[in-house]
């Protein structure tokens, strides 16, 4: 029979007073928390090309609050057909329409129609579709369903094509009234992104804390619900303006959209077609403008779309 030696071993255990324990990790109770806004300016203010959107975007808004501080020069009331696609000149940088208008000066002017529009109907498409979005994604039932039906109706109507016949029947054509057709047919779009983001809102656990505070229903959406909601909507919205601009150009190209006398890019656009051969910056030179705008707006969504939503920038 074998016997089995079992050896035993000596364990040694450092005193404490030898090994203090040091925090590996600790929350800063002192520091602020940020807040999602707050995180999404840190993002925007590092990328170049929200400076220079930015930049273009202040100075397009000036130009068409006040035109008046970059010509002296009246853009209907100086025309002279002496001046018929003249060269430029002193005082007349980009030279003459075919009417003997100044280029330059119904630039400038022409910005103000056009940026307003683009304005108005973004205001309105963005206040209707949070409106709608909002009570229907939060009470849901039959309002719910109803505006979701109401939508994919409008949803099947192009924006563009939808103006166009609205706009041939209307006596009056403003700015307001551009502005309002185009908001018809558009807020669809920004209703059922805010009802998704809504939907995903509502079961989270502040939506419940403050219904059992016992809470209204009313006061949970707007406090709690819409504000953590509308971040994507402002990015749409903020695409949206440059493509609502464009729209009205359209429109007033095919001339169904401002009337002739309403300066605007669209309407100097079409005016010039007729001199695309002999003087073609007539034409030229408004698209350009309307062409920088429209991106303008383009390159500061895609930042905001990026620093508001950072899985979309992983995804690229």
């Amino acid at each position: 029979m074998q016997n089995n030696n079992v050896q035993t071993q000596a364990h040694y255990v450092a005193p404490i007073e030898d090994t203090p324990i040091a925090p590996v990790d600790r929350l800063d109770e002192t520091e602020k928390a940020r807040s999602t806004w707050a995180d999404a300016w840190d993002s925007m203010r590092r990328r170049p090309s929200f400076w220079i959107s930015s930049i273009l975007i202040v100075l397009i808004l000036v130009v068409a609050a006040f035109p008046g501080l970059f010509t002296s020069v009246s853009p209907n009331l100086n025309c002279q057909l002496a001046n018929s696609n003249g060269a430029p000149e002193a005082g007349h940088p980009l030279g003459f329409t075919r009417q003997g208008c100044d280029v330059y000066a119904r630039i400038i002017f022409g910005a103000q129609a056009s940026v307003t529009v683009g304005v108005l109907a973004t205001l309105l498409v963005t206040l209707s579709g949070i409106i709608v979005g909002s009570l229907a994604g939060y009470y849901g039932g039959f309002l719910d369903s109803f505006v979701s039906r109401v939508g994919d109706i409008f949803f099947a109507i192009p924006t563009v094509l939808g103006a166009i016949v609205l706009m041939s029947v209307l006596p009056e054509r403003t700015p307001l009234t551009v502005a309002l057709v185009l908001a018809i047919f558009a807020w669809p779009q920004i209703a059922r992104i805010m009802r998704g983001a809504v939907l995903s809102a509502r079961n989270s656990d502040y939506v419940t804390a403050s219904t059992a505070l016992g809470v209204s229903k009313f006061r949970i959406l707007i406090r709690h619900v819409i504000p953590n909601s509308i971040a994507p909507v402002i990015v749409v919205a903020t695409i949206s303006l440059g493509t609502f601009i464009v729209a009205e150009a359209t429109l007033s190209f095919l001339g169904i959209g401002l009337p002739p006398n309403v300066m605007s890019w669209g309407n100097d656009i079409a005016q010039a077609q007729t001199s695309i051969r002999t003087n073609p910056q007539v034409l030229l030179l408004p698209s350009a403008a309307l062409s920088i705008t429209v991106l303008s707006f383009l390159m500061l969504g895609d930042v905001v779309r990026d620093a508001l939503d950072p899985a979309a920038r992983a995804r690229r």
